[in-house]
């Protein structure tokens, strides 16, 4: 690619920064897959944008899945080029969208891992007056609570932690989208607890609600690891991890409310389909009572059994 061409990504991600306020993560996605359709470029000799055809983003997508990219990256990699040609297109430097027709190749969705009810009370129940597990067993709380993501919990300050307390926290989430959440009564009273103990390790000026033990913001890093400590402690055999605590909270709640629309509000998902995939799950769940409890299912199992 020449260095015009190379010009133009730069020009497309600032503008997905300061006019789309593109979160980094996404930014650095982005700016990944683009590096991957230059250097495909580079190789088929490809000097200008205007000469990428249909058939070379469909050959780049096959060349990644065989090479054992999954579909949801797949996915990504297709949306970043379509937004950059789209881009191109209003620039006047390229006459179509060469990726805006191509699918993903379709991969089987893997089904999200839940602990259940028994293993979650266990995890979150943990037992000390150290102020570390004060702080731990007000983060295990508020993760299960309000089905917090990992980023929207460590980036809570000390006044949403104070009004928390009176039962709605208010987080920002994907695409800087702030969306209200209830707090429950267990979660409310460890919230209280930590603030009357946060002093104790928190730098004066300090905003963060959950700080480490330099006294500041805790790292996303420190809670996966204080989750891994506390799951092995209270003797839970599960790879535990915080969206395991917010797939956890989803499932729960679905299966008790059977509220898909509800539950997707409360997870802050832009798209119902994503929410949908705890529908499988409260359904496997559905199927073992069904196989447990219904005469048929049991007789039909006995006969196999024969056979």
């Amino acid at each position: 690619m020449n260095n015009d061409a190379m010009k133009w990504i730069e020009s497309f991600l600032a503008k997905l920064r300061t006019e789309k306020n593109y979160s980094p993560h996404t930014l650095k996605s982005y700016s990944r897959d683009l590096e991957s359709l230059i250097a495909y470029c580079d190789k088929q000799q490809i000097e200008n944008w205007r000469d990428v055809d249909d058939q070379h983003i469909r050959s780049l997508i096959s060349q990644r899945h065989r090479q054992g990219l999954g579909g949801k990256s797949l996915q990504r990699m297709l949306s970043s080029f379509r937004s950059f040609f789209k881009y191109l297109l209003i620039e006047n430097k390229v006459v179509n969208n060469p990726a805006q027709h191509i699918q993903a190749p379709k991969t089987s969705r893997k089904l999200p891992s839940t602990l259940d009810i028994d293993n979650v009370t266990r995890l979150i129940e943990i037992k000390g007056d150290e102020v570390e597990t004060v702080r731990d067993r007000a983060i295990l709380e508020l993760f299960y609570s309000s089905g917090l993501r990992l980023s929207e919990l460590s980036s809570l300050d000390i006044d949403d932690g104070k009004k928390s307390i009176s039962g709605i926290i208010r987080v920002l989430g994907k695409g800087s989208k702030e969306r209200e959440l209830p707090v429950g009564r267990k979660a409310r009273e460890a919230i209280k607890t930590w603030l009357s103990r946060r002093a104790e390790i928190a730098n004066e000026t300090e905003q963060a609600l959950f700080v480490g033990k330099q006294g500041k913001r805790i790292h996303n890093s420190v809670i996966q690891k204080r989750l891994k400590y506390w799951a092995q402690k209270q003797g839970i055999d599960m790879n535990v991890f915080p969206h395991l605590l917010r797939h956890s909270f989803a499932s729960h709640m679905l299966e008790s409310s059977g509220d898909l629309r509800a539950v997707q509000e409360l997870l802050g998902h832009a798209d119902i389909s994503t929410t949908q995939i705890y529908t499988h799950l409260d359904f496997q769940h559905l199927s073992r009572v069904y196989d447990a409890a219904h005469p048929r299912a049991k007789l039909s199992a006995k006969l196999t059994k024969k056979e």
